[in-house]
């Protein structure tokens, strides 16, 4: 799926796509939600596979 493609689902310019790349905004929990759902993504296994792999969510908060 494209910057452009994603930015249209959502709503927004292909700019607003292009910062969550590049690390200069953030994705908040809807939006995260909103493109794991456009990309058909299990959110539960993606959190899995990135704690596994970050190793950072073993201590508590």
């Amino acid at each position: 799926m494209t910057q452009v493609q994603v930015a249209t689902k959502l709503g927004k310019p292909q700019s607003y796509v292009s910062k969550y790349e590049s690390g200069d905004r953030r994705l908040d929990v809807t939006e995260f939600v909103q493109i794991a759902d456009f990309l058909s993504l299990d959110i539960s296994g993606f959190l899995d596979q990135y704690r596994a792999k970050a190793g950072t969510f073993n201590s508590p908060i």
